[in-house]
């Protein structure tokens, strides 16, 4: 009798375990061997900059203003009130031009005080010259009057002489003629010397009297200068820029030496520009800079410079052409960059926000083809406004990422998404 065969499965569940076991480690040896992925980075956050060969202008910026060449201050010369402001800034202006009207009564009883004085020495010195010339007179009256006496006596001397010589007339009376004689010869030299020192004292004293009428004189015109300066002007032509330091009303009173206004003549400018202190070592006088004043640039050179550091910057002085782009005028903000050297044939990249002159940092290097970037050493050199040279570490041609990394300073490669 046939029996029916059974087939029976055979037991293959731990061959499939072993090659399994097998394969997951191999796998896990592959896997051990690959190296980490490197983090995402989005592209929007970051900036891409190619090295470039080339010639390479060091240069330090600078904020700034536009400042007149040539400011006229006008000064208040008198204390004085208020009365009427002729002219507001921004008016163009003329050297006659009156911009306010001051009042101040001891101004005027000054002036009238001077003047009195001034006629009162006149006076004197007209009063006196006709004294002394009334003195003068008498005692010429008084010499030539001495004269005629001493001549007298001289022929009575020589008239005795002779009589006394013919036994005419007694030695007594030749004595007497001779004696005489010798007295008006004194007296007629001292009305002589009398009047040579009358003379001399006259000419002192109409002298000193001038002189005080000259001082008088000075006077009327300082008080007359005085009332005159109550009509305060411009003295210069050009544009008013300001009225006082702040704000000046009628009825204000003001005291000497306080200023008035200020006018400028708006088309000679130059740039004052605040020079960060480190960066002004390099800058001397005679260097070219760029202006930008909004509205076009302009070339202009540094023609002083701040003996003195303010507030962590150096301020320096830029003369600029006379053309000058429209809208250019006193106080506008402008930007300056001032060219330190110039250096050709080399290799720069745009400057990243952690990288100084002559530093070595890690910059992030794009592979070719690829959208990979790895950390490589890069030597830096001398530092533009925008531009930093490359001494080595790379090449020209290569696109490396010039913006803050610090987030990623764990890994040597990053992908970029």
């Amino acid at each position: 009798m046939d029996r029916p065969r059974t087939n029976k499965p055979k037991k293959r569940g731990p061959l499939y375990i072993a090659l399994a076991a097998v394969a997951g480690v191999g796998i896990s040896a592959v896997l051990w061997g690959l190296e980490p992925a490197p983090p995402g980075v989005e592209s929007a956050s970051i900036l891409v900059d190619t090295v470039k060969r080339g010639p390479l202008v060091k240069a330090v910026r600078g904020p700034g203003t536009l400042v007149p060449e040539e400011i006229q201050i006008v000064p208040a010369i008198t204390a004085g009130r208020i009365e009427e402001i002729l002219v507001r800034p921004g008016t163009p202006v003329t050297a006659e031009t009156m911009i306010l009207r001051l009042s101040n009564p001891d101004v005027e009883l000054q002036l009238l005080e001077a003047q009195r004085q001034l006629s009162q020495a006149r006076s004197e010195l007209v009063n006196l010259q006709s004294t002394l010339r009334s003195q003068q007179l008498n005692q010429e009256a008084v010499v030539s009057n001495a004269q005629v006496q001493f001549n007298e006596a001289e022929r009575q001397q020589r008239l005795y002489k002779e009589l006394f010589a013919r036994s005419l007339a007694t030695a007594n009376e030749a004595a007497g003629a001779n004696d005489r004689f010798e007295d008006m010869k004194k007296r007629l030299e001292v009305e002589k010397q009398r009047l040579d020192v009358m003379g001399n004292q006259a000419v002192v004293q109409v002298e000193s009297q001038e002189r005080q009428v000259e001082s008088l004189v000075a006077i009327v015109a300082f008080r007359q200068n005085d009332l005159k300066s109550m009509e305060v002007r411009a003295l210069t032509d050009g544009v008013l820029q300001i009225l006082g330091s702040g704000v000046l009303e009628v009825g204000q009173w003001v005291n000497p030496g306080f200023e008035l206004a200020r006018v400028v003549k708006p088309l000679r400018l130059k740039a004052v520009l605040r020079i960060p202190e480190t960066q002004a070592v390099d800058v001397v006088i005679g260097q070219t800079a760029n202006i930008d004043t909004r509205n076009g640039v302009v070339q202009g050179h540094v023609v002083r410079i701040d003996p003195a550091a303010q507030g962590g910057s150096v301020g320096v002085d830029i003369a600029l052409p006379d053309e000058l782009p429209q809208g250019a005028r006193p106080d506008l903000s402008v930007d300056g960059n001032i060219e330190i050297t110039r250096l050709e044939d080399v290799l720069y990249v745009s400057r990243p926000p952690f990288g100084g002159p002559n530093s070595t940092i890690g910059l992030f290097r794009f592979e070719p083809g690829s959208r990979d970037a790895v950390r490589v050493t890069v030597q830096l050199g001398v530092a533009s406004v925008n531009h930093i040279e490359v001494r080595n570490g790379l090449s020209e041609g290569d696109a490396v990422i010039v913006t803050d990394m610090s987030a990623w300073d764990a890994y040597d490669r990053v992908r970029i998404r």
